[in-house]
């Protein structure tokens, strides 16, 4: 076959195949934000914009396209996931009262992912008991394994039908019920699986207690 002839064809092959991805981009819905709720079921909603914004450094800034959720440490299966994996995960929501020591509480519609799904994922070692949680601002705090197993604790990525604005934790904050507000980390960057049961995060080494439970004072003793 003449050269000219098979080059003409190759670029008429690239020209059916550029046409088709355009025309099944512009075929794909667009993804909109959706519209906050104020009431769920019944229960009234607090508006996120009432919420005090709370953090150790200011707002953290995260970028969805090169985001990396990594969980490590005693684990078979270590990974690094992007935002888009996270979210492939099945979705549950709740209705969670998040209260913080400064004496101010929110109830918000929270939707994430289990943390148990993720750990499932990685595989924990039985040597692993605590999970040490990091924030992009280098916040942390930990949980014994089994509160995360056995209380269904989301890692949210939605509040009140809208995704988790940066100044509230995007793109991931912890929905840690029954515990003080912080224990509620967001911005959350990273998992460990540890054998460090005495591991004490931000606040913690500063006088709040470790278990950061809401049936008991947040000072140490």
């Amino acid at each position: 076959m003449d050269r000219k002839i098979i080059i003409l064809l190759i670029i008429l092959i690239l020209v059916i195949v550029i046409i088709g991805v355009v025309e099944y981009q512009q075929n794909q819905p667009v993804k909109l934000q959706g519209v906050q709720v104020n009431n769920y079921q019944g229960q009234k909603l607090t508006p996120i914009n009432n919420m005090p914004k709370t953090s150790i450094k200011g707002t953290q800034y995260l970028n969805m396209s090169n985001y990396t959720l990594q969980v490590t440490g005693l684990v078979q299966n270590p990974r690094n996931y992007t935002y888009d994996e996270v979210l492939n995960h099945t979705a549950y929501q709740k209705v969670v009262t998040l209260n913080c020591v400064e004496g101010w509480d929110a109830t918000i519609l929270w939707q994430g992912v289990l943390v148990s799904d993720i750990l499932k994922d990685v595989k924990p070692l039985p040597s692993g008991t605590t999970i040490i949680f990091t924030a992009a601002d280098n916040y942390t705090t930990s949980f014994p394994i089994d509160y995360l197993y056995n209380n269904n604790i989301l890692l949210a990525y939605k509040m009140n039908n809208v995704t988790i604005p940066p100044e509230y934790g995007f793109p991931f904050q912890l929905v840690a019920e029954s515990k003080w507000g912080y224990k509620w980390i967001k911005w959350v960057t990273k998992i460990e699986v540890s054998n460090n049961t005495n591991y004490t995060g931000y606040w913690e080494s500063r006088g709040y207690t470790n278990g950061g439970n809401l049936n008991q004072s947040f000072l140490g003793s």
